[in-house]
């Protein structure tokens, strides 16, 4: 349940009874709007859900005082990156800028993610430094991509329990399109890459929560 939705006529009722006598018990507001109890669960279970209501064992309800904006901002500072994260993809380092853009044509993404031999996060290499190293004659085909790549520790990471705005204000200041969402690697000696978070996946979190409000 979202915190900003469009309540009916029935919910803004109950608000304002709670506003005016809270704590009031379920009870307490059937009997002043004349319904029963069962009747009136429904709007009191979705208006505490969004939080709009706080209820307490044995002493009732409670107006929290906050605006459906100020829940919102509260919900969209909770999203955790692995809500939002997708597959990653990775090329091997020994792999030639052709094949990286065979690979980002075939998987239609912007970012690749480099690792070596024992999967281990080693670059970046973006759609603009694919497009940079393409200009000219050279042969793509001979060009091993570690040449242009972004190497590490070079390369903004997060980890999936990281909050998604603090990920997305990181893309703002770096001007990135992506950042590999990572774990320690076995041994503790560099990153393994699980995942990705792009400016779509932020985008589609926006949405969701667009889509939510109006439900």
């Amino acid at each position: 349940m979202v915190s900003h939705i469009e309540l009916n006529k029935r919910q803004e009722q109950i608000l304002q009874i709670v506003k005016d006598e809270g704590p009031i018990t379920g009870e307490q507001i059937a009997d002043q709007l004349s319904l029963t109890r069962a009747t009136l669960r429904p709007d009191l279970a979705i208006l505490t859900m969004a939080g709009f209501l706080d209820a307490r064992p044995r002493v009732g309800y409670f107006y929290t005082g906050k605006t459906g904006s100020q829940l919102l901002t509260e919900k969209i500072k909770k999203i955790k990156v692995q809500d939002f994260q997708s597959m990653p993809v990775v090329v091997n380092e020994a792999a030639t800028v052709y094949d990286a853009i065979c690979t980002m044509f075939l998987e239609d993404v912007g970012t690749l993610f480099v690792v070596d031999k024992d999967a281990k996060l080693v670059g970046v290499v973006s759609r603009k430094d694919l497009l940079r190293a393409s200009m000219g004659k050279q042969d793509l085909a001979s060009i091993p991509l570690n040449i242009i790549m972004t190497r590490m520790p070079n390369i903004s990471v997060c980890y999936k329990e990281d909050l998604l705005i603090d990920v997305a204000n990181q893309l703002i200041e770096k001007q990135i399109d992506a950042v590999p969402v990572v774990k320690e690697a076995e041994n503790l000696q560099g990153f393994e890459v699980i995942g990705r978070l792009t400016k779509t996946n932020i985008t589609k979190a926006l949405v969701d929560l667009a889509i939510d409000e109006v439900i």
